[in-house]
């Protein structure tokens, strides 16, 4: 006997109301929810297992539409085929071709907004923008992320490698986390042609072979002494910063941005907050009896304010301009250095004129522990032996080198 189909009408369909199954036929159904909700479903058997497929619900599927569908579906398993399965590889093969309507654009600027709460500062994002912006859009933007290859990605990055090869580098870098994001969110499918190692490294040559480091000019130790005599005849903010930035060895944007709250006069320490380091970790600063009686003096003159900037500028409640100290220099005549190489100043007079032990001059510089092992090991911050250190700093600082035919030779005792 025949099994019946087209057993439902619309009427019948629209005015159904009570929950459970309503067969059309030939696998057709309809089913009714608690809710009302009604939905289309197809029941099969394929390969001695029973199966139930979603058609869509009443709502955007009618009646004739529903019947089309289950037909199909009876055509593929007379073909052999699971209609599940083809639903799947329709499903995916669409996902695909929506993917490769993201740009490397969208996908760059979806990456800057998904990390950019994690990194330190506006500043960071701003940088991913502009060079993203000025060298990898022109190139890769409007393309879809899934067609970037090696040759576009050597397009953007070979011009620059020998010229700015360090922008080149974190150019690459960028593109490569980007394409990562890009396929962790489905919209490619390839491997990573940004990624350095097995692959661009085979085209192109190291970085450390094109372009030797560019060190930041600094004043040798031996001639720190008289600096600092002809920097305390200078008058202003920018001078008490760059005397405060000499004396505790830190960056020019630690300093500037040195709030009192971080400053504990009676302890003697500048604690600098994680999301002001470049390592990412808080920092101790044990301050030198030259470091604490320059905050003092700051204080008599009324530049302290609870919670304000130790260095501010002329605008109200603003730090001092990161160009400041710089232009100080420039006012001094001295072109030939910069602030940040003060910091290199200080490394090579602990290494040469001290018996302190390196890594002592290295958390005093607050650099991060390249070694994972030592790393892992490493419990203390060393901060006595720093501040002993910072002591030995700020003593040497303050004697004037010895001029030619001087009777005088200070004694300048090496520093345990």
């Amino acid at each position: 006997m025949a099994h019946r189909t087209n057993l439902l009408t619309a009427l019948k369909v629209a005015n159904l109301k009570q929950k459970g199954l309503r067969r059309d036929g030939a696998g057709l159904y309809l089913r009714v929810k608690n809710n009302g909700g009604k939905f289309w479903v197809f029941r099969f058997m394929f390969q001695g297992k029973a199966h139930e497929m979603g058609l869509g619900s009443l709502q955007t599927i009618s009646l004739a539409d529903a019947r089309l569908r289950a037909a199909a579906c009876r055509k593929l398993i007379a073909e052999g085929k699971d209609p599940l399965a083809e639903r799947d590889t329709a499903k995916a093969q669409a996902a695909l071709a929506k993917a490769k309507e993201k740009t490397f654009k969208d996908c760059a600027e979806a990456y800057i907004e998904a990390h950019k709460a994690g990194w330190k500062n506006a500043k960071h994002a701003a940088q991913w923008s502009s060079t993203l912006e000025s060298f990898a859009y022109p190139v890769l933007g409007n393309l879809p992320a899934q067609a970037i290859d090696l040759a576009l990605v050597l397009q953007v990055i070979e011009p620059l490698w020998s010229i700015k090869t360090e922008t080149a580098n974190r150019l690459r870098g960028r593109i490569e986390a980007i394409l990562d994001y890009a396929a962790t969110r489905g919209y490619r499918a390839k491997e990573n042609p940004a990624r350095w190692k097995g692959n661009l490294d085979n085209v192109l040559p190291a970085k450390a072979k094109v372009q030797r480091v560019q060190h930041q000019p600094a004043l040798p130790y031996s001639e720190i002494g008289d600096f600092m005599l002809a920097l305390a005849a200078q008058e202003g903010t920018a001078s008490k910063a760059l005397t405060f930035v000499i004396l505790t060895a830190s960056r020019t944007s630690e300093a500037i941005g040195a709030t009192w709250n971080e400053i504990d006069l009676k302890k003697r320490i500048w604690t600098i907050p994680a999301n002001r380091i470049k390592a990412g970790r808080e920092h101790r600063v044990p301050l030198s009896q030259a470091a604490l009686d320059l905050l003092l003096s700051m204080q008599e003159e009324g530049s302290h304010k609870k919670g304000g900037y130790v260095f501010t500028s002329q605008r109200k409640d603003k730090p001092l301009s990161n160009m400041a100290m710089l232009a100080l220099l420039k006012r001094m005549k001295r072109t030939d250095i910069t602030v940040h190489g003060f910091r290199s100043t200080f490394r090579d007079w602990a290494a040469e004129q001290t018996n302190f032990p390196r890594e002592v001059a290295e958390a005093a510089l607050a650099h991060a522990v390249s070694d994972k092992v030592e790393a892992a090991y490493r419990r203390s911050d060393l901060f006595d032996k720093r501040r002993q250190l910072m002591e030995a700093w700020a003593r040497y600082c303050s004697t004037p080198s010895v001029k030619a035919g001087s009777n005088v030779t200070p004694i300048r005792r090496k520093e345990v």
